[in-house]
């Protein structure tokens, strides 16, 4: 049998912000902290032995592995997996270090660092004379001493009566404990953006429920519920999040039925504003929270943005506001929602083709007098709500949509803009407004079988789903013009 790795103890710094706590504020947040720890631990099976002092945390878990869950609990600035000694007196502290670092330093450049952290022990032991002493016992196994870029760091805090040994310093995402900041509702569409703006909240100690204002059917649906799980099995130990999932199918209708296409963009994020506001009022949350960010779409000019704030009274926060795309990709990756993200992408059920860019208030709320906004109170009621950290998403299912061929004599529809049709498209495919294909599809010949495709695949996907409930063989490409381009290739190669 093979021997069961050795227990290691990781010592957890919190971060800067919980040390400059007034003291009654620090403790809660520092019971916050232990309280996320111990879930953290729990939900990945392990015993949770914790022990918390005055400047540090100690966890001992069954192995270095182990640690990687503590690195995403917000709160803590870093950690080290440490050798725990007794700091009785220099000679022993120094024959401990050379026996633990004597084989890491060995043929490179290294330093000392010690330091004291909290009140002093009883014996009086200076870091100084820790570093040189123990640096002096060092030498002979090293290639010399670099105080300015040591290839090797040997780490020692002296904490109470105890000195504890480290060679590296583990950064985790600081930020404060979750819960310690209240509650909000974060609007999510699945991309990039809304899943990054709801991390950075999180970080800041907010508890967050989302608000999926559903344009897209079933497929997009799934696609957002599993970029919401990670956030809440990776990032939201201490909380049980749950997802909103409210249908604007019968909104979309009404904007389009009703209101000018230039307009629809802002009204459709005011009605998504109004939506979570009713979430904010019954979760008893503090703010709403946006994935937007100044300029990066038409309706996110400084006027749109603007007049869309003016659709709620609660406190609206867009923590990506001055980001860069760039800046909130990499942040996607840390986070481990890119490639969920990415599939998913931002869908839209309309979009206009010259949008107001610069909309007066006045004018959208004369484009908003035309339609029933009682529609969205009732999409809130009718909500479905999802407990994520309890859901198996993949249990969920939805319908078999996807082909990774073209059936032979599919009737193969294009649901992109006339330019991107023009500019490539499968052969023989039909053109077909996407706005259009939704308002006729129930008109289709029913002894045809059809394979849907778009830009990145969940228009298609969205009008395979009805198409399927109104009794139609259809089908769409899983990825878009991406994946149709692949099986082109694939096609003219055979």
């Amino acid at each position: 049998m093979a021997d069961s790795p050795a227990p290691q103890l990781a010592l957890l710094r919190y971060s800067g912000e919980i040390g400059t706590k007034a003291r009654a504020t620090r403790s809660q947040f520092v019971q916050r902290l232990v309280a996320n720890l111990r879930d953290a631990l729990l939900s990945e099976g392990l015993e949770p032995r914790i022990r918390d002092t005055h400047n540090r945390i100690f966890v001992e878990l069954p192995d270095a592995a182990s640690a990687a869950v503590l690195t995403r609990v917000f709160g803590i600035q870093s950690i080290s997996l440490v050798e725990r000694r007794a700091a009785d007196s220099i000679e022993r502290l120094v024959d401990a270090g050379e026996t633990l670092f004597a084989g890491r330093v060995t043929g490179k450049r290294f330093a000392v660092r010690a330091r004291r952290v909290g009140e002093r022990s009883k014996i009086a032991l200076r870091p100084p004379d820790i570093e040189r002493e123990l640096g002096a016992r060092l030498l002979e196994h090293s290639a010399g001493v670099d105080l300015n870029d040591p290839e090797v760091t040997v780490s020692i805090e002296l904490i109470g009566d105890d000195a504890y040994f480290f060679p590296e310093r583990i950064a985790c995402c600081g930020g404060l404990p979750l819960g310690a900041s209240g509650r909000a509702i974060a609007l999510m569409s699945g991309g990039f953006d809304s899943a990054v703006a709801a991390w950075q909240l999180l970080k800041r100690g907010v508890r967050i429920d989302y608000a999926f204002c559903n344009l897209g059917g079933e497929t997009h649906q799934l696609g957002v519920l599993r970029v919401a799980k990670v956030l809440a099995d990776r990032w939201s130990y201490g909380d049980q999040p749950r997802l909103h999932a409210i249908d604007f199918g019968a909104l979309t209708e009404e904007l389009r039925a009703r209101t000018q296409t230039r307009y629809w963009q802002i009204l459709l994020k005011r009605a998504m504003v109004r939506a979570a506001e009713l979430l904010v009022r019954e979760r008893r949350a503090s703010a709403i929270i946006t994935g937007e960010a100044v300029g990066q779409v038409s309706s996110q000019t400084l006027p749109n943005l603007a007049v869309i704030s003016r659709a709620a009274t609660a406190t609206i926060l867009r923590p990506l506001v001055g980001a860069n795309k760039d800046e909130i990709i990499d942040t996607a990756r840390l986070i481990g929602t890119y490639d969920l993200s990415k599939i998913v992408g931002e869908y839209c059920a309309i979009v206009p083709t010259r949008p107001a860019t610069a909309a007066a208030l006045a004018a959208v709320e004369a484009e908003e007098a035309k339609i029933d906004l009682s529609i969205v109170d009732a999409a809130v009621a009718a909500r479905s709500v999802f407990k994520l950290r309890e859901l198996d998403v993949e249990a969920l299912g939805i319908p078999n949509l996807e082909v990774d061929r073209i059936p032979a004599g599919a009737t193969v529809i294009d649901l992109r803009t006339k330019p991107e049709y023009q500019s490539w498209h499968w052969p023989d495919a039909l053109l077909l407004d996407f706005g259009r294909a939704l308002k006729t599809y129930a008109s289709f010949d029913r002894n045809q079988t059809y394979v849907l495709y778009c830009e990145i695949g969940l228009k298609s996907a969205h009008l395979a789903e009805f198409m399927r409930k109104e009794g139609l063989r259809a089908f769409h490409v899983p990825g878009g013009l991406k994946t149709l381009k692949k099986m082109a290739a694939r096609d003219a190669a055979d």
